[in-house]
């Protein structure tokens, strides 16, 4: 079942159950996808990493946005972003954890043969395809420059 299918039939059973911020979500999810398949160049299905990626954007948009809510004291709005962002996390890869984090990117460190802060960039780029979806691209690099460092 493709991500848009299965939030179709989400998006059928939060009405049912009047989930109001679970349909909120929902629906934000199902425009991106609409969005994304109205673009001009896209050709049949979104492919998995297309989704992942649509996902991946919606979760740092609602994260940003719950900073911004945090620093201006919005509880009622920070409540409503955060509701959205645990929804949109159902549909992602698990999330790594420090330590699982830390390993996958040693290794890649050794495949590339980094040796210091100076070769950041060559591990990023494999890093990021690598983890995409499974860890924040913030917690990625924080992590890398410790690491080489």
């Amino acid at each position: 079942m493709s991500l848009k299918q299965q939030i179709d039939a989400d998006i059928k059973e939060a009405m049912k159950a009047k989930e109001a911020d679970r349909l909120r979500a929902l629906r934000a999810l199902k425009s991106l996808i609409l969005l994304e398949e109205t673009k001009e160049g896209f050709s049949g299905e979104l492919k998995p990493e297309d989704e992942l990626r649509l996902l991946t954007k919606a979760v740092k948009q609602r994260k940003d946005s719950a900073d911004i809510y945090r620093q201006q004291n919005r509880e009622d709005l920070l409540k409503n972003e955060e509701a959205e962002i645990a929804v949109i996390e159902k549909y992602m890869p698990k999330q790594l954890s420090e330590d699982e984090l830390n390993t996958l990117l040693r290794e890649i460190i050794t495949r590339v043969g980094a040796s210091g802060p100076g070769d950041l960039g060559k591990v990023m780029g494999i890093a990021t395809k690598e983890l995409a979806g499974q860890a924040d691209g913030k917690t990625i690099s924080a992590t890398v420059k410790q690491l080489l460092t």
